[in-house]
């Protein structure tokens, strides 16, 4: 597939910090929260191989090493890198996998291993962490860190039904479920900063909070449980680093975006869809706050949208390719069932009006 390539990219990190604080970086960056490994390899002909899996680190870092030069091919100052924390704990699948939840009640929760669980961690992905940091290119950092967010990870042990079920019978258990994982994601995350910030200039996690037409729980228990774990995280991240933070939420959670921006204090917001409003209302509403990342709905992406691709980019991006705090991508993720092409399109399309 042919792609845009006007001469030899040189990424500059900085351009996405600056964007991360708000602030107008020397080209807008291009950014997504995850790409699919088959369509990266499709528009930039590179040959990602192996796989990030197994423990032999010649190959780890080669795989490493390919993964980051697709994205410099693309046009990315930075690559998207993170490993998830709810894998890690013990009894998880409920949030992916659709299993039984491993709490259910008091007895399970009380039985529950959670201060183990900063330190399985860190033992199973210091493997991964020590290759990528060997592999990421001149010029580039890494936005991610430990991914997963509180409500993803509460989740992920209870499954959201069960979850709702203990918010009616036990909501005591409900609150110590989320003070316990948010705990747990602090220790992980104090831990993380002092071994891996040479590799990030934005640290980020996502925690998809909203439905197309409201948040998943009640705002009040968003506001009371949620929002106090992330400021206490995010507060950790500034306090020993100083990089900003970058939250990736999907859904409608326009009811809580205040308490977001003006208790956790996160300093960007990533995930759009056009059924929940444009971009560019996001942009309007909160654009003076925080930066904005994204802005082209994953929907326009696929073929059966039928939307010309070119216009629609161009329509999004035009008012927004001279503001500070933007980066533009997809409005979630480039997954298995993008299309390579209209992607392809999309990231040309971005880069001619960025001035390449």
């Amino acid at each position: 597939m042919n792609i845009y390539i006007k001469k030899e990219f040189e990424p500059d990190y900085n351009n996405l910090v600056l964007a991360a604080k708000n602030q107008k970086p020397k080209r807008t960056p291009v950014y997504e929260h995850i790409v699919s490994n088959r369509v990266m390899e499709e528009v930039s002909g590179v040959k990602i191989s192996g796989g990030n899996t197994g423990n032999n680190k010649a190959d780890m870092v080669e795989y490493y090493n390919n993964y980051n030069k697709a994205f410099k091919v693309l046009g990315y100052d930075t690559t998207s890198f993170e490993i998830c924390a709810a894998g890690y704990m013990p009894g998880s699948g409920s949030l992916g996998g659709h299993k039984d939840g491993e709490i259910k009640n008091r007895n399970d929760f009380d039985r529950y291993e959670w201060d183990k669980i900063p330190g399985i961690y860190m033992d199973k992905t210091k493997f991964y962490f020590e290759c990528m940091r060997e592999a990421i290119p001149a010029g580039m950092k890494l936005v991610g860190g430990v991914g997963n967010g509180l409500f993803e990870c509460v989740q992920d042990i209870t499954g959201f039904m069960d979850l709702c079920y203990i918010r009616s019978d036990d909501p005591e258990l409900f609150g110590l479920l989320f003070k316990a994982v948010g705990d747990m994601l602090y220790n992980i995350w104090d831990r993380f900063l002092d071994l891996y910030d040479d590799m990030f200039c934005v640290y980020r996690f996502g925690d998809d909070l909203g439905y197309k037409i409201s948040p998943m729980l009640a705002p009040g228990d968003v506001r009371k449980h949620i929002i106090p774990q992330y400021a206490r995280i995010i507060n950790l991240i500034k306090r020993k680093t100083g990089r900003p933070f970058l939250l990736h939420s999907c859904g409608n959670i326009f009811e809580v975006m205040d308490d977001i921006i003006n208790i956790a204090k996160i300093d960007a917001k990533h995930s759009n869809e056009d059924v929940i409003a444009p971009f560019s209302e996001w942009v309007r509403l909160y654009g003076d706050k925080i930066a904005l990342f994204g802005g082209i709905d994953t929907d326009a992406l696929c073929d059966i949208s039928g939307i010309d691709i070119e216009s629609y980019v161009r329509e999004v991006v035009t008012p927004l390719i001279d503001k500070p705090g933007i980066a533009i991508g997809s409005g979630n993720s480039i997954t298995d069932y993008i299309s390579p092409q209209r992607y392809a399109k999309m990231n040309e399309i971005v880069r001619i009006m960025r001035g390449e």
